[in-house]
């Protein structure tokens, strides 16, 4: 009988057992390695972005020193880390970046306490000095004084550039640090809103001293803030633009991408409308690729409008200015907080004269107060209401962990109602949502200052 010789016999069933069985042991073993390798890839990228004094985040303020300064805090040298950082301040004391450090190097060697402030260093590099200036400040005074309750502050910077997927990421690296005991920050109402849950599902205290989203208001138990929300922005702006000044037909340019001026918009809107104002329809999104300054202050001028809002995300602040020297003058201009920057008035100038906006603080807002003369003679200039809000918000937490130096213990002791903490201005206390009790102040640009104009509180 013919018998095909190419026809393979099939293996025994013990063969097939053993084979996946084989596969199923090697997935095992090696799969769940590859994704910790994953998750450690990602962790190594985000701690690049974070520093207690190991490496220099604001590479705009960088010296040779300090840059001695990370090499020696990264080998554990913190004596020879504090004379190269002190010698880096000799040069330029107006790095808050290099104070922190310095204050972390000396403390290192000890039991200390530690928190984080989370900025945008490589994106907005002034924004995040304005911050950190606020933060370094309160770190060194308390330190000075001997620390709280005799244990010294550290402060680990992280940078999120102000972007929601890295403040997450920062912030689950962050809760799952048990010996971060809260975060200053996030300064993008977006990256606070991507980062808040985080923060509350892990028990960590977070105080923002630059969003002021609605959203944020009553987010969470863990959730604060030292500035204001929208609706306390907007209404006496609305007030004065409609009561005092007579101008009631407002158009309106903001950027659809931020989400504390999307919050800001609807709040002025409501503000306006209670105030007899009425808002003129324009199509004006300082986000939109085909956004053009010119078109937006025509349609306004033809539709009757006699003021222009511009509310613009902390980071394209350039294409508000854009708007306003298309303006020349045609429209009396208001905007929010965020155009209160050094880049305003420097580019600005001419353009922004006469421009309205409301602040959480400004220097002369309580003479009495140690805090603007302090912050001059430290820094060697005038400090901005975001200085004031993070030294707000760090004098609250360095109050809280004075009462308890646990992640529950502070979060109790901020939200019992008679909490209080010395501040820039006055005392910070929070409102059961969270939120900072206290008014805004209306401020105006007018000619004077270094740059040839400055911000000057409305009488």
């Amino acid at each position: 009988m013919y018998q095909d010789t190419n026809k393979i016999k099939s293996p025994p069933p013990i063969v097939f057992i053993i084979f996946f069985g084989l596969i199923a042991f090697g997935g095992y073993k090696f799969i769940p390695g590859l994704f910790k390798d994953k998750i450690s890839d990602r962790s190594g990228a985000i701690a690049t972005r974070m520093s207690l004094g190991n490496q220099i985040l604001l590479t705009s303020q960088t010296t040779a020193e300090k840059q001695a300064g990370v090499t020696a805090f990264a080998k554990g040298d913190y004596k020879e880390a504090v004379q190269k950082f002190q010698a880096s301040l000799q040069q330029n004391r107006n790095d808050p970046e290099t104070v922190i450090y310095l204050n972390n190097a000396r403390v290192s060697d000890r039991t200390s306490l530690k928190i984080a402030v989370s900025v945008p260093s490589g994106s907005n590099p002034n924004i995040a000095q304005e911050i950190l200036r606020g933060v370094a400040q309160a770190q060194d005074e308390i330190n000075t004084r001997g620390g709280i309750n005799g244990v010294g502050l550290q402060v680990e910077i992280v940078n999120d550039n102000n972007r929601p997927e890295v403040a997450k990421e920062v912030a689950a690296l962050l809760a799952n640090d048990p010996k971060i005991l809260a975060v200053i920050g996030h300064n993008d109402s977006n990256a606070s809103l991507a980062a808040a849950p985080i923060y509350q599902e892990k028990k960590l205290v977070m105080i923002t001293p630059t969003s002021s989203t609605n959203n944020l208001s009553g987010f969470g138990s863990y959730i604060f803030r030292t500035v204001p929300n929208s609706r306390s922005m907007t209404a006496p702006l609305a007030e004065y633009i409609v009561k005092q000044i007579g101008k009631s037909n407002i158009a309106f340019c903001y950027d659809s991408q931020a989400a504390g001026k999307a919050s800001f918009k609807d709040e002025f809107i409501a503000s306006l409308s209670a105030s007899g104002g009425r808002l003129v329809p324009i199509v004006c999104d300082l986000s939109a690729p085909t956004f053009n300054p010119n078109t937006a202050i025509a349609d306004a001028v033809s539709q009757g409008a006699q003021g222009l809002m511009v509310a613009s995300h902390v980071d394209r602040i350039d294409r508000a200015i854009d708007l306003a020297r298309a303006n020349q003058g045609k429209l009396a201009l208001y905007s929010s907080s965020t155009l209160y920057t050094f880049q305003t008035l420097k580019d600005g100038q001419k353009d922004v004269d006469g421009l309205v906006l409301p602040v959480p603080w400004h220097p002369e807002t309580n003479p009495n107060n140690p805090f603007p003369k302090n912050a001059s003679q430290r820094w060697g200039g005038v400090v901005n209401w975001r200085t004031a809000t993070s030294f707000d918000a760090t004098q609250a937490v360095i109050a809280g962990l004075g009462q308890s130096n646990t992640r529950e213990g502070l979060q109790q002791a901020l939200r019992n109602p008679n909490f209080s903490a010395a501040g820039s201005s006055e005392d910070v206390k929070f409102l059961p949502t969270g939120d900072r009790a206290g008014k805004p102040i209306l401020v105006q640009v007018k000619q004077g200052g270094s740059t040839g104009y400055n911000f000057v509180p409305l009488r």
